[in-house]
């Protein structure tokens, strides 16, 4: 199933029940979210464990979370958050890792729908909790030892979201700094419309293609612990790329294995 986008205004009007799950910080969840959505804080959505710490955390937790929710496995789930697509797109990831590709991404999140003069509550949504188990699927996930077996592969497009400072290496964040040889370079914030309230950018397919990130090839996106990586695998998803997987390790893992090839 190929998911698909939801403007403010038509999930407002909607009858249809679905899961709506806004991915933010606590605070933000408290201080604002639309009525019935239920909260999911960034830090469940990743490991923690350094250096890599942005991979999947394990089947045990996320058990936990989706069941936290009230997740079925037969509802449709729709995703938002506070800055344009990070953690909505990682919670969208996280769906499919488990093997549900029913969901949709509320476009511009909580900006969209306040300035769409929606409502807006801080009262927590009550939801019953569900006793539903999962299963991880691997097909959304890469790793590394496959990229460095593939550094070669034409079929093969990398896709590092970082900043142009990271992605040169003129900027730090992990032992040693550069890029994956061959990754191509799109940052995750180019994909994000300011000027429509956060909403994705309209011309989309024309700039990935731009940049070699065409639906043709086997596409994984990166970051630093991919947290910018859940939009750019998000975008892609709601595209209808066929081969769209994430690498989780991202540059946290890559970066700080001394005697991985590098570029700048």
């Amino acid at each position: 199933m190929r998911p698909t986008l939801v403007s403010a205004e038509e999930l407002a009007s909607t009858s249809a029940p679905a899961l709506l799950v806004q991915a933010t910080s606590e605070r933000m969840y408290a201080a604002a979210h639309p009525p019935d959505a239920v909260h999911v804080d960034p830090r469940e959505l990743v490991s923690g464990v350094q250096p890599a710490t942005g991979r999947l955390p394990g089947k045990e937790r996320l058990a936990a979370l989706f069941r936290r929710i009230g997740y079925q496995p037969s509802c449709e789930v729709v995703v938002l958050d506070d800055e344009g697509g990070g953690w909505a797109g990682r919670f969208a990831w996280t769906l499919d890792v488990i093997g549900h590709s029913n969901w949709r991404y509320l476009d511009g999140g909580l900006h969209a729908w306040h300035a769409a003069g929606l409502p807006l509550t801080t009262e927590p949504a009550t939801v019953a909790p569900s006793d539903v188990d999962i299963d991880i699927d691997p097909a959304p996930i890469a790793e590394a030892e496959e990229l460095l077996a593939r550094l070669h592969d034409p079929d093969l497009a990398i896709w590092d979201c970082r900043s142009a400072e990271e992605y040169r290496g003129e900027r730090l964040a992990a032992v040693r700094g550069g890029h994956i040889p061959g990754a191509i370079h799109l940052d995750w914030l180019d994909l994000i419309d300011r000027n429509r309230n956060m909403r994705l950018v309209a011309n989309l397919q024309d700039l990935l293609y731009a940049h070699g990130i065409d639906s043709s090839r086997d596409v994984v996106t990166h970051c630093q612990t991919h947290h910018r990586s859940g939009l750019t695998y998000m975008a892609a998803r709601l595209l209808g790329y066929p081969r769209i997987r994430a690498y989780h390790g991202s540059w946290a893992e890559w970066g700080n294995r001394p005697n991985w090839p590098v570029e700048t």
